[in-house]
């Protein structure tokens, strides 16, 4: 029977009729901004936004970055005109200081914390909460068994009690035993309860007695420490994001190339490119020399099949401060941890020794110039320029090639990486460099566009071919350029060292180095406790059967998936009830009023 003013939907206002349609409120701005936030703060947008942050990272690793390889970016826009304009304008060469990077990264800050405020909030209430009390059906519970209640109080029931010969007692006499009887059991109860009590508070469960319409139990839960790692996991989380946030605003990032027997003092002006955090104050700088004695390159020589690839790259350096000088060698992942810096070693090529001189004999340029790599065999591309001591100011294109070959086109490349038969081109310029204005041009490119190119292209005369030691003539009388041999006392053929190596290291401060990895590892302890500890709670009850007799019953709830809570029950109900008995009679005292399974094998007996 349903009440007289029950309405399942289908009557309408008058009551005969179909149900008006229900109108929903509607939400005002106040309501709205609520929904945004818990929709925010919700562990579900935490989630996809931390998943959106690791793909909003992924073109950072697949263009170059300003930050990281400026040259690279230069030459990015060379070899890709239509391209690169394109993906600037996304952002792509900054990524992870853009627009969208940075919004991605301030609302899964933002996530985070107004998850982790009201759930630690959460928790610490339930931390000094009582365990709940106990169920009045526990076999209802997935993980469920029972024991027998002994007299003693432990282990299973007596085999079987020695009655007495004599069968005539008075009336009086047994309602004296069965008081008797029923104040043991009880007595029993409690004393099992106490025991139940205790073993569970030593396995490190939170406990507390309860007695049910005067059924002893004990109720008891642990696990806490799984949503306190879960807490500390997402708050170690934040506390990485605001470290890198932060630590990253008094770092700083530059790069320079250091070619073999030169050296870099850790100055702002030394750097080929600088980029500092927005709280940098270069009065910080820790003052050191870094000198690249020499840079090894090992390839691959015995497999024809990977011939010419580099197998290890390794900078000797010595590096001089106020502790001293010490000598220490950097391997492309072994960088140097030095003065608050960690040097990294990026890239190496070649940087010939060209020295230009004037119709007059003397040196007006001399420099060791770093050539760019453009294949895995080292063929590579550089820029001489001569601003002062020529009739005009002179620029030069040269290309190198470690090992040179003649392609079928005619066209020069290189066909192994290390020094076997290097050969210097240089296509000769002149005009205005464009640098009389003070406006800064890029070391790596000549401006051809004001100048008069005089030999290789559409000239007519052929590109001035060098081979370490060799000079040439310039055109027009301007003078000679000479490609030095760094090692001119070798034997004759010998150019495994007459060419200088460059390498190209990053050196990046970071102070938040150390937090980062103190909430790291929190991260990973964390992690640790919110997957392997489980959250469980367990009951112990005495309960009394219609029969009269009393069985002790254990049961076990976990929150989320447990596979392991059966087993848990049933080692507990087996260390303090002791194992299961199946009784010889059915009447017996103790016994589970439940049907015992039976083998169809042995029902014979």
């Amino acid at each position: 029977m349903r009440p007289s003013d029950y309405d399942d939907g289908t009557a309408g206002a008058d009551g005969a009729g179909p149900a008006a349609s229900v109108t929903a409120p509607e939400l005002g701005p106040v309501e709205w901004l609520r929904f945004a936030w818990r929709q925010l703060t919700s562990m579900r947008t935490a989630l996809l936004l931390l998943l959106l942050l690791a793909i909003a990272a992924i073109p950072g690793s697949l263009v170059p970055q300003r930050s990281s390889d400026p040259n690279g970016v230069v030459q990015y826009f060379a070899d890709n005109p239509d391209l690169a304009p394109v993906l600037d304008s996304f952002q792509m060469f900054d990524v992870y200081t853009s627009v969208w990077f940075s919004a991605i990264y301030l609302l899964l800050f933002v996530s985070l914390i107004g998850c982790i405020v009201p759930r630690t909030k959460h928790h610490f209430q339930a931390l000094r909460a009582r365990p709940p009390k106990t169920p009045a059906r526990l076999s209802r519970l997935p993980a469920y068994t029972e024991r027998p209640l002994s007299p003693a109080g432990r282990g299973a029931a007596e085999p079987g009690l020695e009655t007495s010969s004599a069968e005539a007692v008075s009336t009086s006499s047994t309602r004296t035993a069965e008081g008797v009887s029923t104040s043991s059991t009880r007595t029993a109860a409690e004393a099992a309860i106490e025991r139940a009590a205790a073993d569970l508070k030593k396995a490190g469960y939170r406990v507390e007695r309860y007695d049910l319409r005067g059924a002893p139990s004990v109720s008891a839960e642990r696990g806490y420490l799984r949503e306190t790692g879960n807490l500390v996991f997402h708050t170690a989380l934040v506390g990485v994001l605001v470290a890198v946030g932060i630590g990253g605003g008094f770092g700083f990032q530059g790069q320079r190339v250091i070619v073999e027997g030169q050296s870099f003092v850790n100055t702002l002006a030394a750097y080929d490119s600088f980029n500092p955090g927005r709280f940098f104050d270069d009065t910080s700088l820790t003052p050191y020399r870094l000198t690249l004695d020499e840079l090894e390159a090992v390839y691959e020589t015995e497999n024809r099949d990977a011939l010419g690839q580099p197998i290890d790259f390794t900078a000797r350096v010595t590096i001089a401060g106020e502790g001293g000088s010490a000598e220490r060698d950097l391997k492309v992942n072994e960088p140097l941890y030095e003065y608050g810096t960690d040097v990294y070693l990026l890239g190496n090529g070649y940087a010939p020794t060209i020295t230009v001189r004037n119709a007059d004999g003397d040196v007006v340029f001399t420099d060791s110039v770093p050539f760019l790599p453009q294949d895995a065999n080292l063929t590579s591309i550089g820029v001489v320029k001569v601003p002062d001591g020529l009739d005009e100011q002179v620029g030069m294109v040269g290309f190198f090639y470690p090992t040179q070959t003649t392609l079928s086109s005619g066209a020069f490349t290189s066909s192994y990486p290390d020094l076997v038969f290097p050969v210097l081109t240089l296509n000769v310029f002149q005009g205005d460099l464009g640098i009389n204005e003070g406006t800064p041009r890029s070391v790596y490119q000549l401006d051809t566009s004001g100048m008069e190119q005089l030999t290789g292209g559409q000239t007519g005369v052929d590109s001035i071919e060098l081979m370490p030691g060799d000079s040439a003539e310039l055109p027009n009388g301007l003078g000679t350029v000479e490609f030095e041999n760094a090692t001119p006392d070798a034997a004759d053929g010998d150019f495994s060292q007459s060419v200088p190596r460059f390498a190209s290291f990053d050196v990046h401060h970071d102070p938040s180095q150390g937090w980062v990895l103190v909430f790291a590892i929190l991260i990973i302890g964390g992690l640790l406790l919110s997957l392997f500890i489980p959250r469980r709670r367990m009951w112990v009850k005495a309960a009394t059967r219609p029969d009269g007799t009393t069985v002790l019953e254990y049961a076990g709830l976990a929150r989320g998936d447990d596979p392991g809570l059966d087993r848990a029950v049933e080692e507990f109900a087996d260390a303090h009830g002791g194992p299961p008995t199946e009784p010889a009679d059915d009447t017996a005292p103790g016994a589970d009023p439940r049907p015992a399974p039976r083998n169809p094998e042995n029902s014979s007996t």
